[in-house]
């Protein structure tokens, strides 16, 4: 079981939507980009939803979600795991990004959806605790997994939920 340390946000100040996730996969790790393995549905979703091409490089996806005022980050900053899976996660070596710092840097943000249950699962039990209490305020909503872990619904069933993004847009 090794230490998994996460990415930086993708995130500027015009964000009004932050997009969580629990934790970069082995293969998002190997490739330093957020949502790199190939079959999950999180770049299929967004470019759907953002964008009529859907073949961007990683590079033009991450100028569409700042384009279009999302941002993008984990819950986790570190933590030990073997594999990808959420539920690997060692839960005694979690350790979460400082969500009170990045509100106060993303004043405009208004809405958080978590790629998930588990990165809901880990906000509330260690960010909203500490969270100033303007920030508890903002919209929080689950959607589902854009991961291939996560197989109950399709790929196009995963995008009809995550369509409710767009009416903070």
């Amino acid at each position: 079981m090794g230490t998994v340390t996460g990415f930086p946000p993708i995130a500027d100040n015009n964000a009004i939507i932050l997009i969580l996730g629990s934790m970069p996969s082995i293969k998002s790790l190997e490739y330093q980009q957020y949502y790199a393995h190939p079959r999950n549905s999180f770049w299929f979703i967004i470019t759907k939803l953002l964008s009529s091409d859907t073949e961007l490089e990683y590079e033009q996806k991450k100028a569409l979600l700042l384009h279009n005022k999302i941002a993008l980050w984990d819950v986790l900053n570190t933590c030990q795991r073997k594999g990808s899976l959420d539920s690997s996660i060692n839960n005694e070596t979690i350790v979460v990004n400082d969500f009170n710092k990045f509100f106060t840097e993303h004043p405009l943000i208004r809405a958080v959806f978590f790629n998930g249950s588990r990165a809901q699962q880990e906000y509330n039990r260690h960010v909203l605790p500490v969270l100033i209490e303007e920030f508890a305020a903002i919209s929080y909503q689950r959607l589902p997994s854009t991961s291939p872990a996560m197989a109950s619904l399709s790929r196009e069933q995963k995008l009809q939920q995550w369509e409710t993004i767009l009416q903070y847009l």
